[in-house]
């Protein structure tokens, strides 16, 4: 079976480091984008088998790259698990509605990770 990679898409440079060292160790192999535009080049090239993604990011935000991702190679493909600090009901709303499978807050650890991971039937 071959390694399942995750895009791990967020301005902070902290954040992509912690998530790559949690998905690394769930057998990810992670690539990294610090905005929405770059993390559509990356799909362009190459598809990642998941998507960590956070809301608010320079350039291109998260819902405006999901938004073009899924315009652009489908509604399902690949899983989306937004991350990020907003907590208010209507943006969980907004990223289910613009095609992310599932939402988690940050801080966030490891279990908590590899459980959405797992609710997208990736781990």
């Amino acid at each position: 079976m071959s390694t399942l990679t995750c895009l791990v898409v967020d301005d902070s440079r902290v954040v992509r480091i912690v998530a790559r060292r949690m998905l690394e160790h769930r057998g990810f192999s992670v690539v990294e984008a610090e905005d929405g535009e770059k993390a559509l080049a990356v799909c362009r090239a190459q598809m990642p088998d998941a998507v960590l993604l956070d809301w608010n990011m320079p350039i291109m935000n998260g819902i405006e790259f999901l938004q073009h991702l899924r315009a652009e190679f489908g509604p399902d493909k690949p899983p989306v698990v937004f991350c990020t600090t907003e907590n208010d009901m209507s943006y969980v709303e907004q990223a289910i509605a613009a095609g992310a499978q599932e939402f988690i807050m940050k801080p966030f650890d490891e279990e908590i990770l590899a459980g959405k991971f797992a609710q997208v039937g990736l781990l």
